[in-house]
Order: structure tokens, then sequence, then C-alpha cells
């Protein structure tokens, strides 16, 4: 994934909205994480903090930092069946 940018979402004329982050965290994972965080970041930059935009942003941010940097897993309650990928397992470790 490149750092490219939609021009016209940076514009100063464009009024950012909700939308445009959601557009820009679509199917969010591990392996993009930071370059989307970047993205919103720089896309709501200039917003009050009261902005529905920006509070948005921040919260996929925070999303973000924790996918990054703890990866996603698999086989919680809502996946019943699907066991947990042997990287992110409690007994992962051991075996390093």
């Amino acid at each position: 994934m490149s750092q490219f940018e939609n021009p016209d979402l940076l514009d100063a004329e464009h009024r950012v909205t909700v939308e445009d982050v959601r557009q820009l965290m679509g199917a969010s994972t591990p392996h993009f994480a930071l370059q989307l965080r970047a993205r919103i970041r720089r896309l709501i930059g200039n917003l009050p903090a009261e902005h529905p935009a920006r509070i948005e942003g921040e919260r996929e941010i925070a999303r973000l930092d924790r996918i990054a940097f703890a990866g996603e897993v698999r086989g919680h309650a809502a996946e019943q069946g699907i066991p947990p990928l042997r990287s992110v397992s409690a007994d992962a470790a051991a075996h390093h």
C-alpha cells in the first residue's frame, strides 16, 4: 500500500466527513494499520476537537494502534470453532 492520498480529500475547500474517515478505515488489517493511521491523522489534523469526523478518526487511530502492535486474534467467542492463529496464541511464546 502506498502513501497515496486522494488530493480532493486534502483540499482546503473539502469539508471532511465521517464517511471520508470510514472510507480510509475500510477493511483495515494489522499489516496496513500504521499507513492507515497516518492517512487518517492527516485527514483530521485541522478539524476542531468536537468535529464528528475528528472524533471518529481518533477512535479509529486508537484501534489501529492496538491492531498494529498487538495483531488480530481469531477464535474469540464471536467466531466459535476457529482456532487462534499460532502466532498470537498463548502457547506461541513458549515455542520461541
